[in-house]
């Protein structure tokens, strides 16, 4: 009988966080966990959880094409709460030749890595890098706006009680009361 050991990976991805666009926008501290260059980046979320890779899924309202020789996707995802920022690149060859096929206005599932951004006049930006963006239906979009209410207010229930919302408390002085509102606030624009 061989060994389990053999079969299992040895690097393990991170779980894809569901966050609405609004706190994401607001996300803009960042740090790595470990020394080594191969240490995950995180982005720590004003709700409490740090995150390496998100999940979202919205309006694919404007996409862009940019650069001659380095050819890059700048598109825009709309959730009812805001806008994400999104770049698909020759890094990541799948998610930039899914995007080349996709003409907005359409519902898209993007999965990535959020990067945090600082301009020389200080403002803070925040965009997805992505790894995979797959077109879908308004009937998933509805469920991911649920599926991200739902785990936005599960990190609410919990804020102050680990060591990340304690962080993002001190970090951020969340009101939570804005992102409870916003949580429904989503939830009340899902159409049928």
């Amino acid at each position: 009988m061989q060994s389990e050991s053999r079969f299992t990976p040895r690097y393990q991805r991170e779980p894809a966080r569901r966050v609405f666009a609004a706190e994401l926008r607001e996300a803009h501290y960042h740090f790595k966990d470990g020394e080594d260059e191969k240490s995950p980046t995180y982005v720590l979320l004003p709700t409490g959880e740090r995150c390496n890779r998100v999940l979202i899924i919205g309006s694919m309202t404007q996409k862009e094409k940019r650069g001659d020789q380095n050819i890059f996707y700048q598109i825009r995802v709309s959730d009812p709460t805001g806008t994400f920022f999104v770049s698909a690149s020759s890094f990541q060859q799948e998610a930039m030749t899914q995007v080349s096929k996709i003409d907005p206005p359409a519902f898209v599932a993007v999965v990535g890595k959020p990067s945090v951004y600082e301009a020389p006049d200080g403002r803070v930006f925040v965009s997805v890098r992505a790894e995979s963006v797959t077109v879908v239906d308004k009937e998933m979009r509805n469920c991911w706006v649920l599926d991200a209410a739902e785990r936005t207010l599960k990190r609410l229930e919990t804020f102050g009680t680990t060591e990340d919302s304690k962080l993002a408390g001190e970090h951020y002085a969340t009101n939570l009361d804005v992102y409870r509102r916003m949580a429904y606030e989503a939830l009340a624009q899902i159409t049928i």
